[in-house]
């Protein structure tokens, strides 16, 4: 009622909306945003830091496995996760077969790991001695702190990528009160640890 009254006194019609300046920023946002090319889209998200996953599944033509920086916590109840894969990925064909998967939350220690899977598929798992197969089928990264087995809910393609919906079915969580290791980052194009702030001081 007092808007109202106030838009009366004003002479100004109740449905008349008054623009309110905005302050300048000194970004610049085209009209037209379908001029944004992919080089420019790919270097703001490399700006982004993410942590780094490893997601392990078995196929009927052997272990599969591929990096993933895209995982996201989806829901507590029910517990589900999520993580995209591209249509160009050597692994999507085995992935959209599987049934679950392991998200393996790698370490600082575990770099190598992250090179290793980020390269050709016949590379992955040619060593024996960096992991082993569960009862189920899928293979597990030795010295892994934390790792999730997930089954397979949802695949939803979405742009260039499929967006995979996973429901956590086990928790493998070997890290304490205190993590042994710090968890590995992903930034601008190379591997970071992560440095504790300082508390605020009041």
């Amino acid at each position: 009622m007092d808007q109202l009254a106030a838009a009366r006194r004003s002479g100004r019609s109740v449905g008349e909306v008054t623009e309110v300046p905005r302050p300048d920023t000194g970004i610049r946002i085209p009209d037209d945003l379908s001029g944004i090319t992919a080089e420019q889209y790919r270097a703001s998200m490399r700006h982004y830091p993410s942590g780094v996953t490893i997601v392990t599944l078995g196929s009927a033509a052997g272990p599969v496995g591929f990096t993933a920086t895209s995982f996201a916590s989806l829901s507590l109840d029910p517990p589900l996760v999520s993580f995209n894969i591209s249509h160009t990925s050597s692994s999507l064909e085995a992935l959209t077969a599987a049934e679950s998967v392991v998200i393996h939350f790698l370490g600082e220690h575990q770099r190598h790991l992250a090179q290793r899977f980020a390269r050709t598929a016949a590379h992955r798992f040619n060593d024996p001695a960096l992991w082993s197969a569960l009862d189920t089928g899928e293979p597990v990264l030795h010295g892994t702190p934390l790792w999730l087995r997930t089954t397979v809910e949802q695949l939803i393609p979405i742009g260039d990528h499929t967006f995979v919906v996973g429901r956590v079915v086990r928790v493998h969580d070997d890290t304490g009160e205190e993590a042994s290791a710090a968890p590995l980052l992903y930034y601008n194009g190379r591997y970071y640890r992560p440095t504790l702030l300082a508390d605020d001081v009041e």
